[in-house]
């Protein structure tokens, strides 16, 4: 069968939790994140499907319950159904998918789109659900009276999606009819009044829109000004302010006040339409998700089962993961083996086995980790658990000036800040948002994992009189669940002092829906987990890769052999001429081999004084002192501005970790983690790391700004330089007294 060239574009809509971006999956063929709470589905997604010879290009929009915009993701959309991308094709027709348990709100979003006139179809999702709650609805006859095909789907099994393709053919071209007598008379007469006014002064309504008509409506229900002034600037139009100003008041004096008027309207209209069409039981019936409910969203046991839930999912992350990270230990250990075998010892082959073993293995052998945090994070989404999270948190997030809404973006920067701070479109409060922007980078990102792990595993005690509950509870766990923690309560801090100065002002409503619990899909779980983890490995794969020889280089360069090892050459010839005899016995041979390592511990220090990167961290050596970190941390610190995660690349290429890789060493405990407890102070005998160090280093990255990432996408948001310079100003310093504090209160309690 020969396939169109030209494909349709169709653009997918509907409220929050309606399972809209699991029916895109379904109809596009392939896997699509699915949330379940607002806000999950940020910017718009393509996929591609074809039935009977015609090709579509569907366009998974954000959920959303009005095209009347006051957020960033209600204007994608309604940018999209307004034909305003330039870089995206016109849409040809809408398929606005419906909640059936909730009809009658569902309905409102509708009617807003059928006024725009594209062919449109409703996709009427979770039948089955609404059936089992008692709900009886004649499908025929909505389809009659919203004018416009109504395909029964059941988006979580696949089924529907093979009619829905049929009647996106036969629907093509097929103009919706709006609702007749939707609003009064009254305001009717506004907007062709207004009509007249844009096309008197030619404004460019007919280029940003293909429906004049509704573009016109909406500004004059408008009243945020947000679609005017996204459509028509101020300096553009200096009269318009007035001329809506004026029309509103005038329908206010006819007892049509907007926006009430179009809130009544629209609720009318879906009563009318679902009268006699939906038979309502009595009562309705109690389902598993109230019963649960009950118990997981209760003030005092739904927060004590959210907090037990989290210390496993941390405690999970140590135990669960340390069979995976021996075997990746030794692999790394296995090729740098390999490459000193095989290689002259030369430049080459310290940038292979010090710069990219050395640095991407390191990061590489704390995937596991992260693989067990995002697996639990996938879980809990797709059974409908982090909407209850949100619920909860939004009493904690009211008492700082902010809504549960902010919680949404705040929880997705656990895995990575910048999806976190560009999820914050669907606040509409701009200062909200901007206080969510500012608080996003303080939540524990996957990047910090990584040196929270390596330095808890280094220093932190697991077994023994450290360990509870027959060794299920450790200060390994309770330390990183701990680092979680100051994150979370510095964010919540930060939000508290910025809506109570900088950005003061009421906090937004927040309006949630919680989905009925479901047993998590394996396929969408693994999907999930493998995205994010894909998402990791390539992000930190290329820039520790790019790092790691840049600190390579800056630890290697300049490689002045002979002014580095010259006055040592003659002992180290001395001591191989002694070797060489046969007549030692073992205690000269053992002492004059530790002679020898030590002599090559003294070159290695030498060369690591003489290069760039050694210059530099010595310069900065009076500054983070006082945190009790020597010239080396303050190296790796230099390395990490460009992302937390190239600290372990940098530590392990300072500490020379590929040079002497041993896989087989203390049950599969990494060669760099030994480095860092033998590391000591430039000429002394004093060990560089202890715990409080070690603590010093990780409240010092749970609370910085070091991700390059991160600062350009709040520019993005914002518009500005302004607010990831200030970003980066407040949380270093929040970091180096952080770090301080830590630092000088674990000295004092243990010496």
């Amino acid at each position: 069968m020969a396939i169109s060239s030209v494909a349709s574009t169709v653009a997918l809509i509907g409220n929050p939790n309606t399972g809209k971006s699991t029916l895109f999956g379904e109809l596009v063929g392939s896997p699509q994140r699915v949330g379940n709470y607002p806000g999950v589905t940020v910017e718009k997604k393509i996929g591609r499907t074809i039935h009977d010879g015609h090709s579509y290009n569907v366009i998974d929009l954000p959920g959303l319950y009005s095209l009347s915009p006051h957020s960033r993701d209600e204007m994608v959309a309604v940018d999209l159904l307004l034909g305003r991308y330039d870089n995206t094709p016109a849409v040809d027709m809408v398929v606005c998918v419906l909640d059936a348990c909730n009809l009658d709100r569902n309905l409102y979003l509708l009617s807003q789109i059928l006024e725009l006139g594209l062919p449109t179809i409703v996709a009427l999702n979770k039948l089955d659900v609404a059936e089992g709650l008692g709900l009886r609805l004649d499908v025929e006859e909505l389809a009659r009276r919203v004018g416009v095909p109504v395909v029964c789907t059941q988006a979580n099994r696949g089924r529907g999606t093979e009619q829905l393709k049929a009647v996106l053919g036969q629907s093509l071209g097929r103009q919706a009819a709006p609702p007749r007598g939707l609003f009064p008379k009254a305001f009717e007469e506004e907007v062709a009044l207004l009509e007249e006014y844009f096309t008197e002064q030619k404004k460019t309504v007919s280029l940003t829109s293909r429906s004049p008509h509704w573009l016109v409506e909406r500004l004059l229900l408008d009243t945020s000004g947000y679609l005017k002034d996204a459509l028509f600037p101020k300096s553009e139009n200096p009269g318009l302010d007035d001329l809506l100003a004026a029309a509103r008041d005038r329908l206010a004096e006819a007892k049509c006040r907007v926006p009430k008027i179009e809130t009544t309207s629209r609720y009318a209209w879906s009563h009318t339409v679902l009268e006699d069409v939906l038979h309502r039981p009595d009562r309705y019936r109690t389902t598993m998700s109230d019963r649960i409910d009950h118990v997981l969203t209760h003030r005092v046991w739904g927060t004590g089962i959210f907090a037990v839930l989290m210390l496993t999912v941390f405690q999970s992350v140590f135990n669960g993961a340390r069979p995976i990270m021996a075997m990746v230990e030794y692999g790394s250990g296995a090729v740098g083996q390999f490459i000193e075998s095989h290689m002259a010892e030369g430049a080459m082959r310290s940038l292979l086995v010090d710069g990219v073993v050395g640095g991407v293995g390191a990061v590489v052998g704390f995937l596991p980790q992260i693989l067990i945090l995002f697996m639990f994070i996938a879980i809990l989404e797709d059974c409908g658990y982090m909407s209850r999270a949100a619920f909860l948190m939004d009493r904690l997030m009211s008492s700082v000036g902010l809504s549960g809404r902010s919680f949404i973006p705040m929880l997705s920067s656990f895995a990575c800040a910048v999806p976190g701070i560009m999820a914050t479109r669907v606040i509409s409060n701009d200062r909200d948002r901007l206080t969510t922007i500012l608080v996003a980078p303080l939540m524990t990102c996957s990047a910090r994992l990584p040196i929270y792990t390596l330095l808890i595993a280094a220093f932190i005690p697991a077994v023994g009189e450290h360990s509870f509950l027959g060794g299920w509870l450790n200060l390994q766990g309770l330390t990183l669940a701990g680092l979680y923690l100051l994150g979370i309560i510095t964010a919540v801090m930060a939000a508290l002092v910025f809506k109570k100065t900088i950005l003061r002002g009421e906090p937004s409503p927040f309006l949630l829906e919680l989905p009925d619990y479901k047993w998590p899909s394996p396929s969408t779980v693994l999907y999930r987990v493998l995205e994010r983890c894909w998402e990791f490995v390539c992000c930190a794969g290329t820039i520790v890769l790019l790092v790691s020889i840049l600190i390579w280089a800056a630890a290697y360069y300049p490689h002045d052999r002979e002014t580095v090892e010259g006055p040592y050459l003659p002992r180290m010839q001395a001591i191989e001429n002694e070797l060489a005899q046969p007549s030692l016995d073992q205690s000269q041979l053992e002492r004059l081999e530790q002679e020898q390592a030590a002599l090559e511990r003294k070159i290695q220090a030498a060369y690591q004084h003489q290069s760039i990167l050694g210059r530099l961290g010595r310069m900065i050596e009076p500054v983070v002192e006082p945190l009790g970190w020597d010239w080396r941390i303050g190296c790796a610190v230099i390395a990490s501005f460009s992302a937390r995660e190239v600290v372990v690349a940098t530590l392990g290429v300072i500490y020379n970790l590929g040079g002497d890789l041993d896989p087989g060493s203390d049950k599969g405990r990494s060669q760099l983690t030994e480095k860092l407890r033998q590391a000591k102070w430039d000429g002394t005998q004093q060990p560089v790391f202890n715990i409080p160090v070690a603590l010093s280093i990780m409240v010092f990255y749970a609370l910085c700004a070091q991700c390059v990432a991160t600062l350009a996408v709040i520019k993005a948001e914002t518009g500005s330089w302004r607010w990831p310079v200030f970003s980066f100003c407040y949380m270093t310093t929040l970091a180096y007294i952080g770090a301080f504090v830590t630092y000088h209160i674990g000295m004092m309690i243990g010496g």
